[in-house]
C-alpha cells in the first residue's frame, strides 16, 4: 500500500502518551502466554494464530455492504501489515459507524505516532480525516481501544462533511467529549469481543474474541474507577477540575464508565454524537447550554437520548 504523507501537526485530542492503557495493553499482552501445563501447549497454538500477521489475500470472514473508507500507512506499524490493521480498524468503527445510518463520513487516513494517538484538527490536502496511532505489531485490542477513541472524535467533528472550528478560546465542556470518546473505546472492545466470536475479519481471529472483552472488564474492575460516593457527589466535586482541564484521563474513564450502561442499553444514541459540535463553544458556556445546544442540534428521534445523558450529571432539559 501506498504510503501516506503526514498531515499537519495541529491535533485535537488528548496525549495518550501518558494514558494508563498503554502500560495496562503490553501488562496484559505480556501475561498472555503465562498459562500452566497443558493450557501452555494448547494457547501456544492459539496465540501464534492470532498474533501472526495474516497475509492480505486472506478472504474476510465478514462482507460489509458499504465499509469504512480506511487507508492506513504501511511499513510503520512493526510486523503487522497495513492490510490486517485496516481490517481490525475497520471492524472497531463499524461496532459504532453501524448505529449512525443517517451520517456521512469521509475517508480516514492513520498512520503511526510513536508518543500518542491523535486526531488532526485539518483534514489531508486530498480532504480526508487524519488519525495517529501509536499501537504497534499484532495488538489487535490496542489498536481497536485507540482507533474507536480517535473515531468518535472524528464522529463529533467530522460527520456530514463537517470542520471543526480551529480556535484559541478554551472549551470548558471538552472533558464531555472526551469522556464520550472513551466511552467509545470500551463500548467497541465489548461489542467487538460479541462480534469477532462468530464473525471476525478473519475466521483465525475467532479465538481472539474473549481477550477484546477481557481488556475492558479488567480496567473497570481497577479500585480507582470504583467510587466510594454516589456519581453525583463526584461530579459535583470534579466538574471545576474538568473544566479547567479536559484532559484528565482518570476522571475521563469513571464517566465513561457510568456512560457505557447508557449507549450499550441504547446504541442508537451513538448518532447524537455526530451533533455536539454543530455549533461553537465559548469559555464561559455552562453544562446545561451545552445539552441544551446538543439536543437542539439533534433531530427529534435523538432529544430523548441526550435528555438521558444529561440527567447522569444532574441537568434537566
Amino acid at each position: 500500500m501506498k504510503n501516506i504523507s503526514g498531515p499537519s501537526d495541529a491535533a485535537y485530542t488528548v496525549p495518550y502518551g501518558t494514558d494508563p492503557w498503554g502500560a495496562f495493553f503490553q501488562a496484559f499482552h505480556a501475561r498472555l502466554p503465562s498459562i500452566s501445563p497443558y493450557g501452555t501447549l494448547v494457547f501456544g497454538l492459539i496465540y501464534l494464530t492470532i498474533t501472526c500477521p495474516l497475509r492480505a489475500t486472506e478472504r474476510s470472514s465478514v462482507v460489509l455492504a458499504k465499509p469504512l473508507d480506511i487507508r492506513v500507512q504501511a511499513n510503520v506499524f512493526g510486523k503487522a501489515s497495513a492490510a490486517d490493521i485496516t481490517a481490525a480498524l475497520r471492524s472497531a468503527g463499524e461496532e459504532l459507524f453501524r448505529y449512525c445510518s443517517h451520517t456521512q463520513l469521509d475517508g480516514i487516513d492513520v498512520y503511526y505516532r510513536a508518543d500518542h494517538p491523535q486526531i488532526d484538527l485539518h483534514r489531508t490536502r486530498e480532504g480526508r480525516i487524519a488519525i495517529r496511532l501509536s499501537a504497534r505489531d499484532t495488538r489487535w485490542a490496542q489498536y481497536s481501544f485507540q482507533f474507536a477513541h480517535e473515531f468518535c472524535h472524528a464522529l463529533a467533528n467530522f460527520a456530514d462533511h463537517s470542520q471543526p472550528p480551529v480556535s484559541k478560546l478554551r472549551n470548558p465542556n471538552l472533558w464531555l467529549e472526551e469522556s464520550l470518546c472513551e466511552t467509545a473505546s470500551l463500548f467497541v472492545l465489548r461489542a467487538m469481543s460479541r462480534t469477532w466470536a462468530t464473525h471476525a475479519p478473519y475466521p483465525a481471529w475467532q479465538v481472539y474474541a474473549p481477550w477484546l472483552n477481557d481488556y475492558v472488564e479488567q480496567r473497570l474492575a481497577l479500585p480507582e474507577n470504583r467510587l466510594p460516593a454516589s456519581f453525583s457527589a463526584w461530579f459535583r466535586e470534579n466538574q471545576t477540575a474538568l473544566r479547567r482541564d479536559a484532559d484528565q484521563r482518570a476522571r475521563n474513564i469513571i464517566i465513561a464508565t457510568h456512560l457505557l450502561p447508557i449507549f450499550e442499553a441504547d446504541p442508537a444514541g451513538w448518532e447524537a454524537v455526530t451533533f455536539i459540535n454543530r455549533k461553537p463553544s465559548d469559555p464561559t458556556e455552562s453544562l446545561s447550554k451545552r445539552f441544551a445546544e446538543w439536543r437542539a442540534n439533534c433531530p427529534n428521534h435523538l432529544h430523548a437520548f441526550v435528555t438521558k445523558l444529561a440527567t447522569l450529571f444532574g441537568i434537566s432539559l
